[in-house]
């Protein structure tokens, strides 16, 4: 569960990088900048299927077009968070004789989820959401841009401000949003 919150917190990053670096044109401006944080803040409680759609409209709204097969990597982000609502909503049957349990679980469309889960699904599980992740924090750094938080490559997004331009008011690291 703890890759899933990871997951939601890096998708809350990239729409953060994503709106922050965006152009728009000077007569949308203090429209663009109105809408900035109730974005900002609706990325910080947002479920991850929403998290999911702002993201997607972020990527695609950014006049930076240099992340390929977003459709892919959208569509992976979609299975995994049906994936996610199995684990977390699901209700748990006792696990069979080699460890293996068949979690209870209707999708809203009425698919009921019928594979048995044991510790290697969840381990490939836990593998494939972080190479989603990855692929994530990709899509800020093709554009050139560091990703918020990290200290790899690009441009810096936000700089945080010197200790003595708070008045001693602690600050978010360098890097993005506390």
């Amino acid at each position: 569960m703890a890759t899933f919150g990871f997951l939601e917190e890096t998708l809350g990053k990239a729409i953060f990088a994503l709106r922050a670096t965006r152009e728009y044109p000077e007569s949308e401006l203090q429209k663009a900048y109105e809408a900035w944080l109730p974005t900002l803040e609706r990325a910080l409680y947002e479920p991850l299927g929403g998290l999911i759609r702002s993201y997607e409209k972020a990527v695609s709204e950014h006049q930076s077009k240099s992340f390929e097969n977003l459709d892919v990597l959208i569509a992976d982000l979609k299975r995994v968070a049906e994936l996610r609502n199995v684990l977390c909503h699901g209700s748990w049957r006792t696990p069979n004789e080699s460890g293996a349990a068949m979690p209870f679980f209707v999708s809203s469309k009425m698919k009921i989820f019928d594979s048995p889960i044991d510790i290697a699904y969840l381990d490939q599980t836990r593998l494939v959401v972080v190479g989603i992740i990855c692929s994530v924090i990709d899509s800020v750094t093709h554009m050139g841009f560091q990703f918020p938080g990290a200290i790899g490559p690009g441009t810096r997004i936000w700089e945080s401000p010197k200790k003595e331009e708070t008045d001693g008011i602690p600050c978010p690291p360098h890097g993005g949003v506390a």
